[in-house]
């Protein structure tokens, strides 16, 4: 793994060193192109450089040349012609195992060896051992966040003042961050069309830059899109808030930052609690105040009857999930799928070895949200420090969070503001409710105003509807007290206060 000046570093050195093959494994030839034209004139040599389209270029001089043979021909005349000698071909295909173009690319080697010369290969795919074992292979690794900030200034500098760009320090760097894992080709295309298609760039336009992403690459059936609302609001939970604020710093951070203090960015969460407590719709808010866009993973899809299948869909599943990052992957009810690893199914175990070996070593930036309601069906393993970033607890939301739920819900379906005096008496009722107990009460009502009119809200009816809703705390209390017993002793509460009816 190299970035731009650590790749064109080692090339450097490999060239002086004489080395007979130097591999640059990068799809970006044009960087490629331009990191070989550096060294050409710092080191003050001559490389001639050979693609399909362009022929023979000496990168030194501009001096172009056409070959009316095979390349390689061309290649084994001009090391033949010239002793101490570099050239560089650029896209090769095909080498990747023992055939007749790899064997000629070997009988050049053996040339090159012989004549001090050094043949650079420029390619994305594999290479045939024997090959191999001539020279070194070097990665160009996609722009880093320096590379890609210095990119957007100067697309910036390019457009502003033909076109509105608010973008300031903080936006571009969040930009930056945003558009890793891009070429410098697609970071171009992105911004020049985000920029025609707004006519401007503004703060706003900075999600759509990785809604993109996920076009790129093939889809995945296990893994779906999710809209999600910008002006989405989750009522309660400060203390998860305040913790995902702080977090959101570090999740963006750059990479050299993060390596200076030998840091990594946060993994992700695991939230557990009461059901309808607004698991779910946390994966929704930390995607909306992250601006990122976010996915669901179905781990349940897939597992298939043919041997070797279900191992092959994780595989392409969580690769996909790291080609589109920065991203939220949200895994609803875990358990449900991951508790099959328990039975002494050795499929079972292996995807779950796939998944949680991903979760402690993958570099990407993914934020990973998971839920669940039965934690005790989950493996052991899946709760080892490094796993998940913390583990939350969301119990029945308390007072306040009742109150803010209830306010909200009602600007929204009802269109009125509850009066304090009402707000108590309905607190007091809604004692023991989850949060889709209170939607359920008030879109309930809001139902009736669509139909009979605006005039049918009252305090009566209100009471009347909230009365009738049978809470998940009278309906299934064991459940509820043996949920709470394990998140009140084992994980991080969601909320500084307590909760609701028979918080413990």
């Amino acid at each position: 793994m190299g970035n731009y000046r650590s790749t064109k570093a080692e090339v450097k050195d490999y060239i002086c060193a004489r080395t007979p093959l130097i591999v640059i494994d990068s799809p970006e030839r044009e960087r490629v192109e331009r990191m070989l034209k550096e060294i050409a004139r710092e080191l003050n040599i001559d490389i001639s450089y050979y693609t399909d389209a362009k022929q023979v270029v000496s990168l030194s001089s501009g001096a172009t040349k056409d070959v009316d043979s095979d390349p390689l021909l061309f290649i084994s005349s001009y090391f033949k012609k010239n002793r101490n000698s570099t050239f560089a071909f650029g896209d090769v295909k095909r080498i990747g195992e023992d055939n007749i173009y790899s064997r000629e690319v070997l009988n050049i080697l053996y040339l090159a060896k012989e004549m001090n010369c050094t043949l650079i290969l420029v390619t994305a795919d594999s290479v045939w051992s024997r090959l191999a074992q001539f020279g070194m292979l070097t990665t160009l690794d996609y722009p880093d966040t320096e590379e890609r900030i210095v990119q957007i200034n100067a697309f910036i500098s390019q457009f502003d003042g033909k076109y509105t760009i608010e973008w300031q320090g903080y936006d571009i760097r969040m930009a930056a961050t945003l558009l890793r894992g891009f070429s410098e080709i697609q970071i171009e295309n992105i911004l020049s069309t985000a920029l025609v298609s707004k006519g401007r760039l503004g703060r706003e336009h900075l999600y759509e830059l990785t809604s993109q992403k996920s076009r790129l690459y093939s889809t995945v059936s296990s893994i779906q899109l999710v809209n999600v609302d910008r002006n989405l609001q989750v009522a309660g939970l400060d203390a998860l808030k305040e913790w995902l604020s702080f977090k959101k710093s570090i999740f963006f951070a750059s990479e050299e930052a993060l390596e200076e203090r030998a840091l990594t960015t946060p993994k992700g969460i695991l939230l557990t609690g009461v059901p309808g407590c607004g698991k779910s719709l946390s994966a929704k808010m930390v995607a909306k105040e992250w601006e990122l866009p976010l996915f669901r993973f179905d781990i349940g899809t897939i597992y298939d009857k043919w041997v070797g299948e279900s191992e092959k869909k994780m595989k392409e599943a969580l690769q996909f999930i790291d080609n589109v990052s920065p991203c939220v992957v949200w895994v609803d009810e875990i358990e449900k799928a991951l508790s099959v690893s328990d039975t002494g199914n050795d499929t079972g175990r292996r995807v779950l070895g796939q998944f949680l070996f991903w979760l402690q070593e993958s570099q990407s930036r993914v934020f990973l949200v998971t839920t669940a309601n039965d934690v005790s069906a989950l493996p052991f393993e899946l709760f080892r420090k490094g796993r998940f970033s913390e583990i939350f607890f969301i119990d029945l939301p308390n007072a306040v969070e009742r109150k803010a739920a209830i306010t909200q819900y009602a600007v929204q379906s009802l269109h009125v503001n509850i009066s304090e005096e009402d707000m108590d008496d309905l607190l007091k009722v809604s004692d023991g409710f989850s949060y889709s107990d209170i939607e359920y009460a008030i879109k309930d009502v809001a139902q009736l105003a669509l139909i009979h009119g605006q005039a049918v809200i009252t305090r009566q009816l209100l009471m009347e509807t909230f009365n009738k809703v049978v809470p998940i705390s009278q309906n299934n209390p064991d459940m509820v007290a043996r949920i709470r017993k394990w998140g009140l002793e084992r994980a991080v509460a969601a909320s500084s206060e307590p909760g609701g009816k028979n918080s413990e």
